[in-house]
């Protein structure tokens, strides 16, 4: 009994677990693409109607305003993270002396909720309380910054909070990343005259492309499910000028009662979600075996 037992504990630990994530998420997610499937709408159907949800949905102007709007922030979010992180990598990795300072102070903003960032930013931004404001007041009556409120600049004030909250991780990635880079080989090519420039440029900063990568998935994934940031913000205005595919998804759900789009959509997330990540575990998997 007690052989038994030994051997079978790690199983029997880990069940309910393992049976709570089969459910309440693999579970959820075939429930998910069944009802995207059917006429459900106010309540789930769950007779099969073919696509009817998804050419509802690709037919839809929010729809296609949501679409727009992540690729405009996900192009512009990742791209900025990823270029400030590793400029403040770099920066940090000439070991100052207030290194652990500073790093801390870069990291503080991932502490914090999406919702707390958003509603920060949301004050920081709001031209009768914030930026604008605080100019006005210095003698710059002319000086405008109403992004916020503006429906064709609004998006870029959740690129700017979402920056601003994801960049200090993607430092501590490249950070990491830079002291992992073997001493030898940067002393040998300062030893051959080789510009500190060059070294990072043409030895380190190619060496990194793994994590260069994985910064890459981690971005695009918050980018993709970000909805807590643009409700605290914005609240997906002025209109629907910030919309993405998430606060679509929860409008429907929850302010609209059709559960068919809801679903629909939740699916097409999660389609651009297996697009980036599967290609990457693949790479990965092929480079073990390898």
């Amino acid at each position: 009994m007690t052989v038994w037992l030994e051997r079978h504990l790690p199983k029997m630990v880990l069940a309910p677990s393992f049976i709570a994530i089969l459910i309440f998420v693999y579970g959820f997610i075939a429930w998910t693409a069944w009802v995207s499937l059917t006429r459900s709408r106010l309540l789930p159907r769950y007779d099969i109607e073919g696509l009817i949800q998804y050419e509802r949905l690709f037919a839809a102007p929010r729809w296609d305003t949501a679409m727009n709007n992540l690729f405009i922030f996900g192009t512009l979010f990742i791209l900025i993270s990823m270029a400030l992180g590793l400029l403040l990598a770099i920066l940090l990795d000439q070991k100052i002396r207030t290194e652990g300072a500073i790093r801390t102070i870069y990291l503080y903003p991932m502490a914090l909720s999406m919702i707390v960032t958003g509603t920060a930013w949301k004050w920081m931004l709001n031209p009768g309380l914030g930026v604008e404001a605080m100019v006005r007041r210095w003698g710059f009556e002319d000086f405008t910054f109403d992004w916020l409120v503006n429906p064709d600049m609004a998006i870029y004030t959740v690129v700017i909070a979402g920056v601003w909250q994801s960049s200090g991780f993607v430092m501590a990635l490249f950070l990491a990343g830079l002291r992992s880079v073997d001493e030898e080989i940067i002393k040998a090519a300062q030893v051959d005259g080789i510009p500190t420039f060059r070294i990072y440029t043409a030895i380190i900063i190619p060496s990194m492309a793994p994590i260069f990568l994985s910064a890459f998935i981690v971005l695009s994934h918050l980018a993709i499910k970000s909805f807590d940031l643009v409700i605290a913000l914005t609240g997906g205005g002025p209109g629907n000028a910030t919309d993405l595919p998430a606060t679509y998804m929860y409008a429907m759900a929850f302010s609209r009662g059709d559960i068919g789009q809801a679903a629909s959509s939740a699916m097409v997330m999660m389609a651009v979600v297996f697009a980036i990540v599967v290609p990457y575990l693949y790479s990965e998997l092929r480079a073990k075996n390898d």
